[in-house]
């Protein structure tokens, strides 16, 4: 069995279609998973929202299975994130400039949208996803961690944090996004992945984020996949489309120099 997994699409239609024919090109898969955060940040939020919402009505969800992130619940509920309080004047200056842009890149995004979009990321919300495979065992999905779609499960939490977080749950397998890094990881019974982001890649820019899993005689290969896409041509994208906070995106976008 071959299991795709996708996440942190992030409005970005020309990484996501990078993905989807690499994905063709290896063969593609017998069931894939995405993982959220399909539209915000973006300059195709409503496009890139269409496209998986195609793949996953194609065959009633059987093969294609989508969850939502927290940006997807922003979107719906006009909530925001946990962030830090400021500890200082310059943490204040910088605390109101990114809620500036973050606003105004998500109330942009929510604009593009038909109420049919809206409607599919509101269907989405909260969800998490669990396989059965035959002869390996239960493998699950979630955006951020289990029960909460915004908290940071990275390759830096410790053992036994990263345990809680999957304290309830039966399984070997733990698959997941949100963080925009991959990585690979053993922790107490648990294998734990993180396959990055398509849209929005923080470890490797420019490189569009996934995971191919192959699952065989009671054993599983994890293929961590980038492929590039272009990233001025997204972010000229951004500038077409009347996006408002183009430089702030841009910025997640480009590599670092």
């Amino acid at each position: 069995m071959r299991l795709a997994v996708l996440s942190d699409i992030h409005g970005n239609l020309l990484a996501l279609e990078a993905v989807l024919q690499d994905l063709e090109a290896a063969g593609g898969a017998d069931l894939t998973w995405c993982l959220g955060d399909l539209a915000a940040f973006g300059p195709r939020p409503a496009e890139c929202i269409r496209r998986v919402k195609a793949l996953a009505e194609a065959d009633e969800g059987k093969r294609f299975k989508v969850i939502g992130g927290n940006t997807d619940r922003y979107i719906v509920n006009g909530e925001r994130p946990r962030w830090p309080s400021a500890k200082d004047q310059a943490g204040l200056t910088a605390m109101l400039s990114e809620w500036q842009n973050f606003n105004a890149g998500l109330l942009w995004g929510v604009g593009q949208l038909a109420f049919d979009d809206y409607e599919f990321l509101k269907k989405i919300r909260g969800r998490e996803l669990s396989h059965k495979v035959e002869g390996y065992g239960t493998v699950i999905g979630y955006h951020a961690v289990p029960g909460d779609d915004e908290a940071f499960l990275t390759p830096e939490t410790p053992d036994e944090e990263a345990r809680d977080f999957l304290l309830d749950q039966e399984g070997r397998l733990a698959l997941g996004g949100h963080i925009h890094r991959q990585f690979d990881r053993e922790v107490r019974g648990w294998r734990i992945v993180n396959v990055g982001s398509i849209g929005m890649p923080f470890d490797e820019r420019g490189q569009a984020s996934w995971a191919l899993i192959t699952f065989e005689g009671g054993q599983t290969a994890v293929d961590l996949r980038r492929v590039p896409f272009d990233v001025e041509a997204v972010i000229d994208d951004l500038r077409a489309v009347g996006y408002p906070s183009v430089e702030w995106s841009a910025g997640r976008l480009r590599p670092a120099v």
